[in-house]
């Protein structure tokens, strides 16, 4: 048996020698077999299932590798640019495994040709298995010199048993399903991490910038600078993110927040990168480029999401390593009662990486398929809690209400018409920039008022927490609060104070105007809810059965209002932002999940007490935002659909599951009573892990690619 192996591992080294001749060229063989094999698992990248196939210390060799290579690629770059950095670790992982596919697919040729047709090929197969096959030997070695065992030790015992039974058939077989499951680790996980993230750091290789003289200047994607003045044109990506200072454009953005539409841009709106102007021309000056832009951002986001580990990958690993030692117990008392063969096929019954496999998978099409719906999910973790939360609990003001009011009712005295009284109202607070002013500038822009000018020789004074005074033409205007009005002893007509007392009734507030010494009219402003709010608060208490709750700074008449309103029957009033996680902390303390919602500005402290945190404050600020979940276009049905694919995320992974194991309880019942040989088993494993993979790839197919505009047209600009 020891002379075997022996020229079982010099068969290895052999073939190993000039596989790497043929392929990377005549090089001086220096280090062991055992150091590289060593060297050629450290090409993996930082992957959680391919660490789990090192030992710690070779996990370190990795790292220590590709920081080494990460390092000496910048330096290249910097010395000469024309010069190619060196191929990633997952490319040089694939290389190698492409090329182990083609030496365990020759091995098992040869075993088969042997077993049929000539029994001396059979010895052709030797080296092939054995080289294929010496990384798990050796990992298993190591383990069990810590009295360890883990899938390595399974597949050596599968693989000792076939070689000295002589069983060359199941041996090269087991080896190369061994190397296809790797390569399907590889290639689908690194595939689906391309599609995820990439599309986010995909850029033109020239831009357009405006020189003086109104000239365009091409220049490298590089070179570009925050302050500079690229020119857009219909067609084309945007490459950074600015503000729009010249043009009108209509902007495809979906990339970023799913929205379906196009967006009109103007001057003053603001521009991201990796988003598609469709239609028109726009000059922005830009604030954001390279890698600090929004799209760098996210995709830096989604990178560090796919390298954490949710519960059912967790829950994988732990099982399959769990069930090591019980699968090597059964096939010890196999073996007096079957036989060598007997017992190592029930050793091969076991289901080995495959759950961890499909489990990550899964993972990776879930956040693709959301991420396509402009919902990015930057903690792993969230996927798992999202299934248990019962309570969502919204902060009021910039969640479910906009941050801006509406002016619902003008109330006119005899004087002015409803008109005059907004237009001076707009012409007053038109260079200010509070919630209210700018709820008065568009109400008078929707109506198409042309507004007064102010009178230059009167500057105008604004008292914070009372109100602003101007002057037009000659006529001192004043507006704001009551309290303002009294203190600059304005008369207020009986109209005007009913007009007050009904306002506050309806939870609405009011802003008085004053020409000269009289109240002249008033604005009653409302709370502007949402687009959809009430749709998905319906939604999600009857689609989810989720129990809904309003946390607001605001009084109690303008809270409850807006509860009854969305049919909520929980509501909390005059709570500080401080004190918002404490009413959190209560409902936690009753054993309940929470998911709160926030507009992320004033609930920092809410969102991180929550088990899982949603915030709603867009493409700007994902970068700083605290949440673990961010809705990108600001719209609460994505919570909804967030739910409901949830939904389906646990039920898939609980079916490929089930669809994993029963193939291999069905080899080791088959083992045990109808006499199931290795052969047998592999192929009832592998017929597992293809249906879990084609059930998990299904939501992607069943779903358009929302993305179809925008990918084709970058995979053509960055060729």
């Amino acid at each position: 048996m020891l002379f075997q192996l022996a020229i079982l591992s010099s068969a290895a080294y052999v073939v190993k020698t000039a596989a790497r001749s043929t392929t990377d060229g005549i090089e001086i063989v220096k280090d062991s077999i055992y150091g590289k094999l060593k060297s050629k698992l450290s090409q993996f990248d930082a992957d959680p299932l391919i660490d789990s196939l090192l030992a710690p210390e070779d996990i370190e060799n990795k790292k220590s590798l590709s920081q080494g290579q990460k390092k000496e690629g910048v330096e290249r770059v910097s010395v000469a640019e024309d010069i190619e950095d060196e191929p990633d670790s997952h490319s040089l992982a694939e290389k190698d495994v492409n090329r182990d596919m083609v030496i365990s697919t020759v091995a098992m040729g040869a075993a088969l040709i042997g077993r049929l047709v000539a029994p001396p090929v059979l010895l052709l197969s030797l080296p092939g298995w054995g080289y294929v096959s010496m990384p798990a030997f050796i990992q298993a070695y190591d383990k069990i010199r810590r009295n360890e065992v883990d899938i390595n030790t399974i597949y050596t015992v599968t693989a000792a048993g076939c070689f000295s039974g002589g069983y060359y058939v199941s041996g090269t077989m087991a080896a190369f399903f061994y190397v296809l499951s790797k390569k399907l680790l590889i290639k689908i996980t690194d595939d689906s991490k391309h599609s995820l993230i990439d599309v986010f750091h995909q850029q033109p290789r020239y831009v357009y910038v405006s020189v003086d003289g109104g000239l365009e200047e091409r220049r490298p994607f590089d070179s570009l600078r925050c302050g500079d003045t690229v020119v857009i044109h219909a067609g084309n990506p945007v490459p950074a993110d600015g503000t729009v200072v010249e043009g009108t454009a209509s902007v495809d953005q979906h990339i970023l927040t799913g929205e379906s539409q196009p967006v009109e841009k103007e001057k003053g709106d603001k521009v991201f990168a990796a988003t598609l102007v469709l239609t028109g021309k726009l000059y922005i000056n830009v604030e954001k480029a390279g890698e600090e832009t929004s799209a760098a951002q996210i995709g830096k986001i989604l990178e560090e999401m796919t390298n954490t580990k949710t519960e059912w990958q967790l829950r994988a690993e732990d099982f399959t390593q769990k069930t090591v030692i019980p699968t090597l117990a059964a096939g010890a008392l196999m073996l007096p009662l079957g036989g060598p063969m007997a017992a190592v096929a029930l050793v091969n019954s076991h289901f080995g990486y495959r759950l961890s496999i499909v489990s990550s998978i899964s993972v990776l099409t879930y956040t693709r398929l959301i991420a396509r719906q402009g919902v990015l999910i930057k903690n792993g973790q969230a996927l798992d809690q999202l299934h248990s939360v019962d309570t969502v609990i919204f902060d009021k003001t910039g969640t479910l209400t906009t941050s801006i009011p509406n002016v619902c009712i003008i109330h006119s005295g005899v004087e002015y018409s409803d008109e005059q009284v907004l237009a001076y109202a707009a012409a007053t607070e038109g260079k200010n920039a509070h919630p209210i002013a700018h709820a008065i500038v568009i109400a008078a822009k929707n109506k198409g008022l042309k507004l007064p000018l102010l009178d230059k020789d009167y500057d105008e004074a604004y008292q914070v927490g009372y109100g602003i005074q101007a002057k037009i033409k000659g006529r001192v205007i004043r507006l704001g609060s009551r309290r303002f009005m009294d203190k600059e002893q304005i008369y207020i007509g009986n109209q005007f104070l009913v007009a007050e007392e009904r306002a506050h009734q309806r939870g609405h507030s009011l802003v008085l105007l004053a020409v000269g010494n009289s109240v002249a009219g008033a604005l009653e402003l409302a709370p502007t809810l949402r687009p959809q709010t009430l749709r998905a608060i319906q939604e999600l208490q009857t689609q989810h059965n989720k129990t809904i709750c309003i946390l607001s700074g605001d009084h109690e008449l303008p809270t409850k209002n807006l509860a009854c309103q969305l049919g909520i029957e929980k509501y909390f009033f005059d709570v500080l932002p401080q004190d918002k996680a404490e009413v959190i902390k209560q409902f936690q303390a009753e054993g309940r999940t929470v998911c709160f919602v926030g507009d992320g500005i004033n609930d920092s402290i809410a969102l991180k007490q929550a088990d899982v945190s949603v915030s709603l404050r867009g493409a700007s600020s994902i970068a700083v935002d605290t949440a673990d979940i961010i809705l990108m276009n600001e719209e609460l049905m994505q919570l909804s659909y967030l739910f409901t694919v949830i939904g389906e995320y646990e039920e898939k992974m609980r079916a490929n599951t089930l669809t994993l194991l029963s193939p291999s309880v069905a080899a080791a019942v088959g083992v045990l009573l109808f006499h199931f040989n290795v052969v047998d088993t592999l192929l009832l494993k592998q017929i597992g892990l293809t249906v879990s993979l084609l059930n998990t790839a299904r939501p992607l197919v069943n779903e358009q690619d929302s993305s179809g505009i925008l990918q084709p047209f970058l995979a053509e600009i960055t060729a």
